[in-house]
C-alpha cells in the first residue's frame, strides 16, 4: 500500500479504525529509507547510446553501491563543452571529458579560444579509458607502416570531427600536408559514408576514433578485408612526449586478438570544486576497489596503474582525495 493511499485511508476511516491506520503508518514510515540526507552527484555524460553515456552509468553504478547516502545519477548534456562549462559554474559535480578537450579549456586553444571561462577550478579524478586512434588500411594497398600512407587515397574524416582532428595531428607530427596524398577524401561517419568508401576501395585507408574491442571495427575489417596498421613512429612518439594530452595505447580488434600500437587520447573523470578531498577520496577508491567489475561491463573500462592515473594536464591539479588515495597505494 502506497504512503498516499495509507493518508487517504487514515484520514477517511472512521475513528473506530484511526489508532490502528496511524501506527501501519507509523511502521511504514519508519522502515522506509530516508533520501532527504543523501548527497547528490550529478555526472555530465555524452549522449545516450555513447560509450561515455555507458561509462557514466557505471560509475555512478559503483559510487551508489561503495559511498553510504550519496545518490549518483547521469546529467546527458549536449556535448564536452557544456559538460566543462556546467562543472565549471556547479551545475554538475562530475564528468567525463576527453582530454585533447580538456587540454584545449584549459589553454584556451581550438574551441576554446574566443570562450572567457577560466577552467582552472576543475580537477582530476581519474582516468577512465583510452581512445584510440586507429588507421584502417586494406590489406591488398601496399601499407606497411606510417610511412606508407604517403601517395595513398585516405579518407581523413569530416572537417571539425574527431576523426578529422586526429588526422590533423599525425599531418603535423609527420610534417605532411593534403597534397602528399593521391586522394584525401573527408567523409564523414553518418550514413557509413566512410565505411562505405573504404570496402569499395575508393579510399585504401581510414581514420578511426573510438573505443575497442568494437564490434563494428571488427566487422567492417572482416568483411572489407582490412587490417589496423601498427603506429610505431619515431614522430608520433614525440608528439606524444610534447602533448599532455596523448599517450602510446593499444588496439585490440577483439578481446582474444593480438593488440596492434597506437597512440590516442583518454576520457577522464573530472571534479568541479563542490567535491571536496573526502568525497573524492571516496570516489576513487571505490572506482579502483571495482576495477575488476568495470572492465568485466567493458575490457575498455579498465582504469589505469597509479603511476599513469597522475598524468594530467597542466593547469589542472589531481583531486586532492584522488592525490591522497594514490599516495596510499
Amino acid at each position: 500500500m502506497t504512503l498516499l493511499k495509507i493518508y487517504a485511508f487514515t484520514f477517511c476511516a472512521p475513528a473506530a479504525f484511526r489508532k490502528r491506520c496511524n501506527w501501519l503508518l507509523a511502521v511504514v514510515l519508519f522502515l522506509t529509507p530516508s533520501y532527504g540526507n543523501a548527497y547528490d552527484l550529478l555526472l555530465g555524460t555524452g549522449e545516450v547510446g555513447s560509450f561515455s553515456y555507458f561509462s557514466g552509468r557505471m560509475v555512478c553504478r559503483v559510487i551508489n553501491k561503495e559511498i553510504p547516502d550519496f545518490n549518483c545519477r547521469i546529467q546527458v548534456t549536449e556535448g564536452e563543452i557544456d559538460n566543462l562549462t556546467n562543472l565549471q559554474s556547479g551545475s554538475l559535480d562530475l564528468s567525463i571529458i576527453n582530454s585533447n578537450v580538456l587540454e584545449g579549456a584549459v589553454k584556451k586553444s581550438g574551441q576554446f579560444q574566443f570562450l572567457d571561462i577560466n577552467y582552472s577550478n576543475l580537477s582530476i579524478l581519474t582516468p577512465l579509458y583510452a581512445r584510440p586512434i586507429g588507421i584502417i588500411v586494406r590489406s591488398n594497398a601496399g601499407i606497411s607502416s606510417l610511412n606508407d600512407l604517403k601517395g595513398k587515397r585516405i579518407n581523413a574524416g569530416a572537417p571539425g570531427s574527431i576523426e578529422r582532428q586526429a588526422m590533423d595531428l599525425i599531418l603535423k607530427a609527420k610534417g605532411w600536408s593534403v597534397s602528399d596524398f593521391k586522394r584525401f577524401e573527408e567523409l564523414p561517419t553518418s550514413h557509413a559514408q566512410d565505411t562505405m568508401a573504404f570496402c569499395q576501395g575508393t579510399v585504401q585507408a581510414m581514420i578511426i576514433v573510438g573505443v575497442h574491442p568494437s564490434k563494428t571495427t571488427r566487422r567492417l575489417i572482416e568483411n572489407c578485408k582490412g587490417t589496423v596498421l601498427d603506429i610505431t613512429d619515431d614522430a608520433i612518439d614525440k608528439l606524444v612526449d610534447s602533448r599532455e594530452s596523448c599517450w602510446q595505447t593499444e588496439i585490440k580488434v577483439a578481446s582474444d586478438s593480438l593488440p596492434v600500437r597506437t597512440f590516442g587520447t583518454r576520457a577522464i573523470l573530472v571534479a568541479s570544486s563542490a567535491i571536496d578531498q573526502k568525497t573524492g577520496y571516496a570516489i576513487t577508491k571505490a572506482l579502483y576497489k571495482n576495477k575488476k567489475r568495470l572492465q568485466k561491463s567493458h575490457p575498455a573500462l579498465s582504469l589505469f596503474p597509479v603511476q599513469e592515473s597522475r598524468k594530467g594536464i597542466k593547469g589542472l591539479q589531481l583531486q586532492q582525495g584522488a592525490e591522497q588515495f594514490f599516495a596510499e597505494n
